[in-house]
């Protein structure tokens, strides 16, 4: 059973660190940028792959500095990101940022993990978020697909009507909730 709680954050208002600057640095760089164009990204490696420069300079809110890890690249941060190809590195980086109390993934380790990257469907204002479990990211990558295929791009005007339906509302919650149902309901009836 997945006993993993979704939640959508704001990282272009929190401080990420991502440690490493390979391919699976410039994986997950794009995850983040993918969902969220203005996150708040410190890149720390010795050396950073071209794809992951050319990505990183797409943005003026993403920072690379060469360097080794070092524990001071913690502070000020919200979460953290270990993505170099030496395990002791990853697991020294999730140590330090547990005694920190901060929100720690580890690439391709799904035990060091306090959350995983999903998949990510996004058609306007509308996110759905996929998970696995950290079973199977082909599986997430897959249905992901699938959704954006049959999801259509009118999803975003829908949402928009229906806000500006509830807007009109007048009275307490209860009665906006059984409003809302109401007029939603004939989105889910089958014909």
């Amino acid at each position: 059973m997945n006993h993993l709680y979704p939640i959508f954050l704001k990282v272009h208002e929190l401080n990420v660190l991502l440690i490493g600057g390979g391919n699976v640095g410039t994986e997950k760089l794009e995850f983040l940028l993918k969902s969220s164009p203005k996150a708040q990204v410190t890149a720390v490696s010795r050396e950073f792959s071209q794809s992951f420069i050319d990505l990183a300079e797409t943005t003026e809110t993403v920072t690379m500095i060469e360097d080794v890890y070092h524990e001071k690249y913690l502070g000020a941060k919200h979460i953290v990101i270990a993505a170099t190809d030496d395990k002791a590195v990853n697991r020294q980086i999730r140590d330090e940022a547990k005694e920190r109390f901060l929100l720690v993934n580890v690439a391709d380790t799904p035990a060091l993990c306090d959350f995983y990257l999903g998949g990510i469907v996004t058609k306007g204002n509308l996110k759905v978020a996929i998970s696995t479990n950290g079973k199977s990211p082909t599986a997430a990558k897959r249905l992901r697909q699938l959704l954006e295929d049959v999801l259509p791009e009118e999803l975003d005007d829908l949402l928009d009507n229906l806000n500006a339906y509830r807007e009109t509302l007048k009275g307490d919650f209860e009665y906006k909730v059984k409003a809302m149902n109401e007029i939603t309901e004939g989105l889910v009836k089958r014909k």
